[in-house]
């Protein structure tokens, strides 16, 4: 065979060659626009997840934070529900003192019916008192203490106290606390400041 009849068969050797190079530079493109593509689409579906993931933690603290308050007033409603009862019942307890203070004690040291009517209101004092700590109700008696606006009302002020201005001296009627929460204000004397004493505190007796 001649070297011209041997010519056309390598042209299309060399055709088909460059159309398969053609169709694998083709096929290295559209790869790599696929691969493009799916690390974009990866991209996307992780910041996704990493918002819904987001959402959820917040959704799971309030519904958290939802709880605890739920139990925080359930607890309070618990505590405190009997504030009102026990206001009637802390005005019992005054008039139990005043009956036991009223006896003179030489009258019960003299009389048998005295004595055994206070040793009978000195019980029944002790089981209400008693009551009142089960219940979360403390006695406030602040007789030398600094006034407390907070937990004391002033009903006068005396001269001549010895005491730094503003000390409790006398307390015309103790107060309560329920489960730390005041119930019923103390009601106090304080020490007056006198002319040299500057370093007292005044104390206003219509707050």
């Amino acid at each position: 065979m001649s070297e011209e009849q041997n010519k056309p068969a390598e042209t299309e050797v060399e055709q088909t060659e460059a159309v398969q190079d053609k169709a694998a530079q083709e096929k290295a493109a559209q790869d790599k626009a696929a691969d493009a593509g799916t690390g974009d689409r990866v991209a996307q579906l992780e910041a996704e997840v990493a918002s819904l993931k987001d959402q959820l933690l917040r959704q799971m603290a309030e519904v958290e934070n939802t709880r605890r308050r739920a139990q925080r007033d359930r607890e309070d409603a618990s505590k405190f529900a009997v504030s009102s009862f026990a206001k009637e019942l802390v005005t019992v307890a005054d008039n139990l003192r005043r009956a036991l203070e009223a006896v003179p004690a030489e009258g019960r040291e003299n009389d048998d019916v005295l004595k055994s009517l206070s040793v009978g209101v000195e019980a029944t004092e002790r089981q209400l008192i008693s009551a009142f700590e089960r219940a979360g109700i403390k006695k406030i008696d602040p007789t030398g203490e600094l006034f407390d606006p907070n937990f004391h009302q002033v009903m006068f002020e005396i001269d001549n106290t010895g005491k730094p201005a503003g000390t409790v001296v006398q307390v015309l009627q103790p107060g309560y606390t329920i489960h730390g929460r005041l119930l019923r204000e103390a009601m106090v004397g304080v020490a007056k400041a006198g002319p040299h004493d500057l370093g007292g505190q005044h104390v206003d007796t219509k707050a």
